[in-house]
């Protein structure tokens, strides 16, 4: 019970403390609608800058983890840490190396995972009957099946701008994510303090 209530007052505390930087979560929405407005000008230096951020990211990746194992070496699994950290840096070598094929491997692979996913999305729904709403479950999935098939058929022109169309998506979606967060948080203070005052 006490646990209970010391997490619910930590709660409690956080949101207290997140309603008062509402603004600036307000102004990094607005800041990444325009960061996604700005990519969706030239979708294939976007698609360019995402396949660069993902191999800098294995790279450095690769890097802590021969780190890791260099450190704890006799320990019990460094070598497969060390293994892991060799292919994950030479991953990212790789797609820093040669970004355009790294963009064709990365835009089939996509593909091929949402028609997987499709596939299973399908199957879940059908597994769900007679629960209302299984039929939602399977028109999604094979809308998703759809999308993989589109991807995986328009390869490999598509993938000059595919990876850097779903940079655009996810940068103006969370940005808007972001805004409507905010004057929500903006809301509940303002709400908060006129219940105070009128007490």
């Amino acid at each position: 019970m006490t646990d209970t209530v010391s997490k619910a007052s930590s709660l409690g505390s956080t949101i207290r403390s997140l309603s008062r930087g509402w603004g600036w979560i307000v102004v990094l929405g607005i800041a990444e609608i325009v960061a996604g407005g700005i990519a969706s000008m030239n979708l294939i230096a976007a698609n360019f800058a995402s396949v660069l951020f993902v191999g800098v990211a294995m790279f450095v990746a690769g890097i802590l983890q021969m780190l890791h194992a260099f450190l704890t070496r006799g320990a019990r699994g460094a070598i497969s840490w060390q293994l892991g950290g060799v292919v994950y840096a030479a991953a990212g070598s790789i797609i820093l190396y040669d970004p355009l094929l790294a963009s064709l491997a990365l835009s089939l692979a996509a593909g091929g995972l949402l028609i997987f996913a499709g596939l299973a999305r399908l199957r879940a729904g059908f597994h769900m009957r007679p629960a209302s709403g299984w039929q939602w479950v399977a028109a999604a999935g094979v809308l998703t099946v759809g999308v993989g098939a589109m991807l995986v058929a328009t390869w490999p022109g598509i993938s000059l701008w595919l990876l850097g169309a779903m940079l655009v998506v996810d940068l103006i979606f969370q940005g808007w994510g972001l805004i409507a967060f905010g004057i929500s948080l903006k809301i509940r203070s303002s709400r908060l303090r006129s219940q105070v005052a009128a007490q």
